[in-house]
């Protein structure tokens, strides 16, 4: 948003006026229209990496004559000491103030309340709602106008009761956002972003709690050594897309029949349209002791990104002993990559001439070693090269990290489960893996736990304006941020398509991807969809491990999730049509 005039921001009175986020450019027009001092609420890194910092904004106003003040406030409710610091500085700093935050909403707040008095609910709701953007930011006669009408529904109703109105850090305007998306993974931020390029002026809010955003495909490399981990992590704040909300905060449940979602802290934020993309969690107390022990003791695992640079240093270690891989019982995230562990580590002991030492094992709960029969017999070219002894229908379900010892319940033909203790001098764990909680716990959920979706259009199958992708959704392909690549334009397009209600072209046929790096150098890049059918992007045959897949997977595909996914690109996507 830019200020160059006074058109652009609302004067309250004689000594201030607010307005949304402002640039460096901005502060020279501040200063040409009579301002002395500006007021910045907006906390550091609140909008991502369009947002320039309170720091490069102080140099800006001291080198305008400007006196300048960072008093951030988080969107919520406002307090009285932040409330009572913002009175202070109005009463020392030379006026008239310029004070901003991202709609200017927190401004007025802090500005309109006594220090001291209760927030009248229509500044809670302005603070706690501070929705706008300058893609699509709602009149100033609207916002009044939708919060008149919700203190007004609100006064009724506890008058009636002859209660007073309640105060609560809560945004509960139907409308405050044309779009909530729960998740801040590769599902959430690459939605975001293709939905923003489709349509700039979309109000979206994304809900995620975490600082860092990861590239989880790249752990497997880098617990084979052939990647440098501190490459697969940024800042959640410099990848969220612009135009888009970042709301950080956990979320505790959901209301669909209200269309609202409810965080941890209290707040519950209304929508339009419902995106449900949390990812799954990695359900570690269903292995005793291990979480004990992970890190040390020789138990690791690539499903954590401070552990994968432990699973290489483990197989650098190993001169010979027992090493066991374990896969539990599905889904998980990327099926593959329990096993991809396991033939990274064998390449570097064959290649040091350490292998015949080392006795290889592979525990799935499992039946077969891959679920689409076209590429096990590759990979079974790999798991004799490697004399890796196989074992399904086996499930790690304790382990003693001290005695090196893991257990494992292992069913046979006839269905009986007997307990096994084997020892280990590594032993490499992908846990067992489960929906949230708050969303298994929700009326969004099936029977298993995850978002109910029509795996063909990726919408609810009970609430129309709510949709799920990523690996939280019930539909049944694999769960891959290939899979996240195309569907995040089948719900982009659906999506816009109930929003404007139109008729769904947009089909989802199950595309996943999983590229198997069975060695240092070469990856068999299995691509298939709903039934195992084989859905290939290149003229090759996909069951041949190839050297030009592997310079796919350390170079091209990290540059196209970073350059082009997270940002709307949508490359190498594709979507059936049902016209």
């Amino acid at each position: 948003m830019s200020v160059a005039s006074e058109t652009n921001w609302k004067k309250l009175d004689e000594k201030i006026a607010i307005s949304g986020q402002i640039s460096v450019d901005d502060v020279a027009a501040i200063a040409a229209a009579g301002y002395k001092s500006i007021i910045c609420n907006r906390p550091d890194g609140e909008g991502g990496e369009h947002q320039p910092g309170s720091t490069e904004l102080e140099e800006a106003a001291k080198a305008a004559g400007l006196q300048f003040a960072y008093l951030p406030v988080e969107i919520g409710q406002v307090s009285d000491e932040k409330c009572s610091a913002f009175h202070q500085l109005m009463a020392t700093l030379p006026g008239p103030v310029l004070a901003f935050c991202n709609s200017g909403n927190r401004a007025r707040a802090l500005y309109s309340r006594d220090v001291g008095t209760t927030t009248t609910p229509a500044e809670t709701i302005s603070a706690a709602c501070d929705w706008e953007h300058e893609a699509a930011a709602v009149t100033e006669a609207e916002s009044e106008a939708a919060g008149a009408a919700a203190v007004s529904a609100a006064s009724s109703r506890d008058e009636a009761a002859g209660k007073s109105i309640p105060v609560t850090p809560a945004c509960n305007w139907d409308n405050a956002f044309d779009i909530v998306v729960v998740g801040g993974g590769s599902a959430g931020l690459g939605v975001t972003a293709s939905l923003l390029r489709r349509r700039s002026s979309l109000r979206i809010a994304i809900i995620e709690p975490n600082d860092k955003h990861y590239y989880q495909p790249a752990w497997t490399l880098v617990g084979g050594g052939a990647y440098a981990v501190d490459q697969t992590v940024r800042n959640t704040a410099d990848v969220i897309p612009h135009g888009a909300e970042w709301i950080k905060a956990e979320v505790s449940g959901f209301s669909p029949n209200d269309n609202l979602v409810h965080l941890a802290d209290g707040r519950t934020i209304g929508y339009q349209q419902l995106i449900v993309c949390p990812g799954i969690r990695l359900a570690w107390e269903k292995i005793e002791g291990i979480q004990e022990t992970l890190g040390k003791n020789g138990v690791t695992s690539n499903y954590l990104f401070d552990l994968a640079p432990y699973t290489w240093s483990l197989t650098q270690q190993l001169k010979g002993g027992k090493a066991l891989f374990t896969q539990p019982p599905m889904p998980i995230k990327c099926a593959g990559a329990p096993q991809k562990a396991m033939y990274l580590s064998c390449d570097y002991w064959q290649r040091q001439g350490v292998l015949d030492k080392i006795e290889v094992e592979f525990d799935s709960a499992g039946a077969v070693l891959f679920g689409v029969a076209d590429f096990v017999p590759p990979l079974m070219e790999y798991v004799r090269k490697y004399h890796a002894n196989l074992v399904f229908n086996s499930n790690l379900v304790k382990v003693n990290g001290p005695e090196k010892i893991a257990t494992f319940e292992i069913k046979n033909e006839a269905g009986e489960v007997t307990r096994v203790d084997k020892p280990f001098d590594m032993l490499h764990v992908t846990p067992p893996q489960a929906a949230p909680d708050f969303l298994r716990d929700s009326p969004l959920a099936d029977a298993s736990g995850y978002c109910e979706v029509n795996p063909k259009t990726l919408q609810h199958t009970r609430f129309a304006n709510i949709f799920s992708l990523g690996d939280a959704c019930s539909s049944p392909n694999t769960k891959t941020a290939a899979a996240v690549r195309k569907q995040i334009v089948i719900v982009a397009e659906n999506l816009l398509a109930a929003k404007d209600g139109r008729e769904f072209h947009a089909v989802y046929d199950g595309y996943g991807a999983c590229p198997l790096t069975v060695e240092n150098g070469k990856v068999v890049l299995a691509e298939f969809g709903f039934g195992g059918k084989l859905l290939p992007t290149f003229p090759l045959n996909p069951a041949v491990a190839r050297k030009l897949y592997w310079w796919f997977k350390v170079k091209l595909f990290p540059w196209l999730y970073w350059e082009g996914m997270l940002k709307g690109r949508e490359w190498l996507t594709r979507s059936t049509e049902t016209k």
